[in-house]
């Protein structure tokens, strides 16, 4: 008899036998597998938010077009990449998160390629639109993955992977950029993203899964079957993010409020995001669920993140710029300048989830003095002189500060919110984050440029040509060209220019160390709101325990 059970086909057994079956055991995967699998999408799309940058003169030359022309090939993406981004909670809820996150990855591969060979600037433009759309996914989703894959007691150190992925990659894009234009051809800046891509594509398949809890999620979005769609919001976000990045970019190209562009842009921004915030808050199932700030220590931390992203791509934007423009340095050296604040953030930020994880240090205090030092690393960047040597602008100071200040950040933004809150809270902080960004690299273009004109305008007016030092200067510096060959009118112009040159570096230079000074200012008015939120002590327990 027992012969003939065992040889029952399954149709023919009871129902109660199938279902005491033992199911297959399911493979654990080691957390930092996952980990670093997400990571790698991730840095890969930060790096190309700035790895482009340095070969844009190259790019205008190959495509026969202005430089003005091909400014938009950042442009584009960023614009794309900003209205991607707040709706990814939304979209990995309806395709589901695995799938969303290797769709993301995939549409980044395919349109770098079509990047690199593109033959026009109009298929550049396309791509690189469809390429902002893929990346705008990966940041927020991949830090879900991370806070549903790790414990809150280990969460810590999967924070401090992310902020080397988030920092670095931004800063090592210029040096990547400028050697590979440098050596080999431009289009290779875009693809290399294949091989990568290719690998991440891999390894998400093979280690990252949706987890149990996420499915509850995924079905909030369906009610009887139908896909319930905020059409409205998910209008009103995209087209509002668009005109504000878009505004953020090109404002200070086109003049700002001179520009009838750019007042429609701030028209259009200001009301589509105005009435978004009044929709999300009283829809049912928003596309950005806004009603997460009113959780006390995720609001405040959104605000440092704001402050992050604005320090951050604000000071990685301007030192190399000021590098290459007042110390004769190539795109590649000044880049190699942001390589000590990587490598001390490389080194301390898992001292810092240490830290954190063991309850050696409360989240909101070491947040506190990596926010103080960042600030200080700011004023002390404000004290340079034309005579400054690498010690004083390389970043180990400010790098410091990052080190120590993402990972309490990331803790004390998810310690308050259910498991099923961590989706959409991941593209709040990620929105906040790349809007700082935008908004401190807008700060610096503008801020730089204005403070120059007015160094120049207060210079101007204490020292005319008139002046006897300035007279003297000239005169002296007349008879030494003349001794290389120059007519007396020849040395006379060419020492005016001279000293002209000479004082468009001045002003430069101070308004650079202006806007140290104004970052760094800004920086320490954000420090005391730490204090405003609730203590959070070291997690214990698995994944529940927020």
């Amino acid at each position: 008899m027992a012969t003939l059970a065992v040889s029952k086909p399954m149709a023919e057994r009871p129902p109660a036998q199938v279902l005491r079956m033992p199911r297959p055991p399911v493979p654990a995967i080691n957390p930092w597998v996952v980990a670093l699998t997400v990571t790698l999408a991730t840095f890969m799309e930060l790096l190309d938010t700035s790895i482009a940058n340095v070969s844009l003169p190259y790019i205008a030359g190959g495509l026969g077009r202005s430089f003005d022309e091909v400014t938009w090939i950042l442009t584009t993406y960023l614009v794309a990449n900003a209205v991607v981004l707040p709706m990814s909670a939304w979209l990995s809820r309806v395709f589901g998160r695995q799938n969303y996150y290797m769709t993301c990855v995939a549409l980044f591969t395919v349109t770098s390629f079509f990047c690199g060979v593109a033959p026009t600037l109009g298929v550049m433009l396309i791509a690189r639109v469809l390429q902002g759309v893929g990346g705008g996914g990966l940041a927020p989703v991949e830090q879900a993955i991370l806070i549903d894959t790790f414990p809150p007691a280990k969460r810590a150190s999967a924070f401090a992977l992310y902020t080397v992925a988030i920092v670095t990659a931004p800063a090592i894009g210029p040096v990547l950029g400028g050697w590979i234009t440098d050596n080999y051809n431009w289009r290779w800046v875009f693809l290399i993203n294949i091989p990568i891509g290719l690998l991440s594509l891999y390894l998400t398949n093979m280690f990252v899964h949706d987890p149990p809890s996420f499915q509850k999620e995924r079905e909030s979005v369906r009610v009887n079957g139908k896909l319930r769609v905020d059409g409205i919001g998910i209008a009103l976000v995209g087209i509002g993010s668009a005109a504000l990045e878009m505004l953020l970019d090109r404002g200070q190209i086109d003049d700002w409020f001179g520009s009838a562009f750019i007042c429609w842009m701030a028209a259009i921004g200001v009301v589509c995001l105005g009435v978004a915030v009044w929709w999300e808050l009283h829809h049912p199932d928003p596309v950005i669920d806004l009603r997460l700030l009113k959780v006390r220590n995720f609001a405040i931390a959104n605000v440092f993140y704001f402050v992050f992203g604005f320090g951050l791509f604000a000071t990685t934007t301007m030192i190399p710029q000021m590098l290459q423009s007042l110390y004769g340095y190539r795109a590649i050296d000044a880049g190699l300048v942001l390589g000590p604040g990587a490598f001390v953030i490389t080194v301390l930020a898992p001292v810092g989830a240490i830290l954190v994880q063991r309850g050696v240090v409360k989240p909101r205090i070491l947040l506190f003095g990596a926010v103080t030092v960042v600030g200080i690393a700011m004023i002390h960047y404000s004290r340079m002189t034309l005579a400054t040597d690498y010690g004083h602008y390389a970043r180990a100071l400010q790098g410091l500060g990052y080190a120590f200040f993402f990972v309490p950040l990331s803790v004390i933004a998810y310690s308050q919110l259910k498991p099923e809150q961590n989706n959409r809270a991941s593209s709040l902080t990620n929105f906040f984050r790349n809007w700082g960004g935008s908004f401190g690299i807008a700060f610096i273009t503008t801020m730089s440029e204005r403070r120059q004109n007015y160094h120049q305008s207060v210079m101007g007016a204490n020292l005319s040509p008139s002046s006897a030092p300035l007279q003297s200067a000239v005169k002296q510096m007349a008879l030494y060209l003349q001794t290389k060959g120059l007519s007396q009118a020849d040395a006379v112009h060419a020492a005016y220019g001279h000293y002209l040159a000479q004082m468009e570096v001045q002003t430069r230079f101070l308004a650079f160390m202006d806007c140290f000074y104004v970052i760094g200012i800004v920086t320490f008015l954000a420090a005391p709101l730490v204090f405003l939120t609730k203590n959070v002590g070291p997690a214990k327990g698995s994944t529940g325990a927020h």
